[in-house]
């Protein structure tokens, strides 16, 4: 029998679970805006109205004063006339008529000037406002131009002074920060689909192979058990390792206080004491003063990786030194070791991802090869350096250093 057809959108009324969900509505403000008069025509409005206001109000006080010192002038005997504009006017009435010609001139040249002037400041105006907005618009430029390919992207607006200058800067300044996330997010999925294939293969030729044998017993069972272990383990570790690499890497720090270096390398290397004392390594720390300022987390982290490090790739029977202090107002952490023996042009690879010393990044070494590159990612969301060098003999010594508090 036919199973019945599932409810249709029209039945049921609803989106289904599975359906994609709609895009969200453009706002109302948005789609006027977009059709709407723009800023520079608004902005050479309000100024050139301003501008005929002031020129009317000037002409209207220059016509007032023209007429009041018309009627100043002197008055002369009654009875006498005296001609204004070719026009005989008796003596009582020749202020009157002197004011009157003279508010007459006023007027017609004040008409005259009147539109010139409202025009002028509308062509100023436009001008103007032209070139204050043209870096508004080369940022808005930029933002239309922007893509996920594109991030790298920037203003140049070189030659911006004041608010606008800050409005670029910011805007760059935020691009900054987008690739860089961008760019974190392109590292993680590549080496997290790389770095997972190994355990993921493990896991699925392990299963494969016992599932196949028919003669399986719960020795050969456990041992399986234990390999998936591992692998599930080895992935659980790169996944941890790998976000907070993502997170760190051009992140900025949310939780900042006063922290004491040498606080932090004493519960680094009481996690590794067992395994040193295994391996027979002779540890030693100096741990003075080294004030600074970051997330007490990250920095723990960043101690513990450089220790577990230092453990992992030494050689039996070396050691270990760890040292804090505070030189030229920087808070500084060193760990030194013995170990294999790294040529100097090599150094600066330990910091990229899943880089484990001399060895291959293939071969089977405790770790997932993100400590150092953990390391440097949070120093330098701190402001700070990290720089390693090899010793001579075998071994690497790794220096820290962080602002004063």
């Amino acid at each position: 029998m036919a199973e019945p057809a599932p409810p249709t959108v029209r039945e049921t009324g609803r989106q289904p679970d599975w359906a994609p969900a709609p895009p969200p509505p453009v706002p109302a403000r948005v789609r006027r805006g977009s059709r709407g008069v723009g800023l520079r025509p608004r902005l050479t409005l309000v100024c050139t109205a301003v501008v005929a206001l002031v020129s009317a109000l000037l002409l209207w006080l220059g016509w007032l004063l023209v007429g009041g010192v018309a009627r100043s002038v002197p008055s002369l005997p009654a009875g006498t006339t005296v001609r204004v504009g070719g026009v005989a006017v008796p003596a009582e009435q020749l202020n009157e008529a002197i004011g009157a010609a003279a508010r007459a001139d006023v007027l017609r040249a004040g008409l005259i000037a009147f539109p010139l002037v409202v025009a002028a400041a509308a062509v100023v105006s436009w001008v103007l406002v032209g070139h204050v907005l043209g870096p508004l618009h080369a940022v808005t430029a930029t933002a239309r131009r922007l893509t996920v390919e594109s991030l790298d992207t920037r203003t140049g607006l070189q030659d911006a002074r004041g608010e606008v200058a800050e409005l670029a800067a910011g805007f760059d300044a935020m691009l900054d920060r987008l690739q860089a996330a961008f760019d974190a997010q392109r590292r993680f999925v590549a080496n997290a689909s790389h770095e997972l294939r190994t355990p993921l293969s493990v896991l699925r030729t392990e299963v494969d192979v016992t599932l196949a044998d028919p003669a399986a017993d719960v020795e050969e069972l456990r041992r399986m058990a234990s390999v998936v272990r591992d692998a599930t383990r080895r992935a659980d570790d790169l996944i941890a390792g790998l976000l907070l690499l993502a997170r760190t890497e051009g992140a900025e720090l949310a939780d900042v206080r006063p922290v004491d270096l040498a606080d932090v390398v004493v519960p680094a290397l009481a996690a590794v004491r067992a395994e040193a004392g295994r391996r027979g390594l002779r540890t030693q720390l100096r741990a003075n003063p080294a004030p600074t300022r970051g997330d007490p987390v990250l920095l723990e982290r960043v101690a513990g990786n450089l220790v577990e490090n230092a453990v992992r790739h030494n050689v039996t029977g070396g050691w270990l030194e760890v040292s804090t202090g505070a030189t030229d107002g920087l808070a500084c952490l060193q760990v030194s070791s013995s170990g294999p023996e790294i040529p100097g042009d090599r150094v600066v690879e330990l910091f990229e991802p899943f880089r484990r010393g001399p060895v291959a990044r293939t071969a089977d070494t405790p770790g997932s090869g993100l400590g150092l590159s953990i390391v440097r990612a949070v120093v330098h969301a701190h402001g700070g350096t990290v720089r390693a060098e090899p010793v001579p003999g075998g071994g690497l010594v790794v220096t820290v250093r962080l602002p004063g508090p």
